[in-house]
């Protein structure tokens, strides 16, 4: 269906006379207040192949890693930003995870795709989704580790190929193109109070309290973020859950 213009409201991340990364970054950072750092970015390899420029030819996130500055610098002043992606506008945006920023929770690209269908059919509401063409990040409420650790602990079983970003972690954030290619938002960020198709407004599940914003109440222009507990709910449910036909995982991790 056509999506009326004006109707829903989203985040811009758009700024005139900027680039769309130093745009992207710097609302990141001073508006949304996650600390950013860009990533190593890629190199020219053989023929129309592109490498991580990093020193490892066999780097399993090619371009999409912090390297020099490492992790510690991610900030959220506005004048560091903009410095760094002066010198290097393409440079991917790398947010470390958890504190003051989102945490995050990432699949294989397949299965987020069916996930993400799992959700809107479970009723529960998803914050931003960022995907690549290898694998789809869940932005989430950050969490500590104890409370990861209570959460997988409390699960029967918990697929492999999940992983889970939080304090001392990174993703890579749109509109960034790292070795897989463009990192790109599969649902884009909306503000607190927005409504979410597929999803009842407000909750995240049936007798679980919704969502937030990172950073608590007061976090302004921050975009909404469900809690990780209702994520990996939905995620270990559906894993563990077989289909009508062929009998196999309704998630194919």
């Amino acid at each position: 269906m056509r999506e009326i213009l004006g109707r829903r409201r989203k985040l811009s991340l758009r700024r005139p006379g900027r680039s769309a990364v130093v745009t992207a970054a710097l609302t990141y950072a001073t508006e949304w207040q996650w600390p950013v750092l860009p990533g190593v970015g890629l190199r020219p390899g053989i023929g129309r192949v592109r490498e991580c420029g990093c020193a490892h030819p066999d780097c399993a996130v090619p371009g999409a890693h912090p390297f020099d500055p490492g992790l510690l610098a991610a900030t959220t002043d506005a004048r560091m930003v903009r410095w760094w992606w002066t010198n290097r506008p393409e440079a991917p945006i790398v947010l470390a995870t958890g504190g003051r920023a989102a945490s995050a929770v990432s699949l294989p690209a397949i299965a987020g795709a069916r996930a993400l269908a799992a959700f809107d059919r479970a009723g529960v509401r998803l914050g931003p989704v960022v995907a690549t063409p290898t694998r789809w990040t869940l932005l989430v409420v950050p969490y500590s580790l104890e409370v990861l650790g209570e959460l997988l602990h409390n699960q029967e079983w918990v697929p492999g190929s999940l992983r889970f970003h939080g304090d001392g972690g990174y993703v890579v954030l749109p509109p960034s193109t790292t070795g897989p290619g463009r990192a790109r938002w599969e649902r884009t960020p909306q503000p607190v109070g927005a409504p979410s198709s597929g999803a009842t407004p407000g909750r995240n599940r049936v007798g679980r309290p919704g969502g937030r914003a990172a950073g608590g109440a007061g976090a302004g222009a921050r975009p909404w973020l469900p809690d990780v507990a209702s994520v990996v709910d939905v995620l270990v449910e559906q894993s563990a859950a077989t289909g009508s036909t062929g009998g196999g995982s309704r998630l194919a991790y």
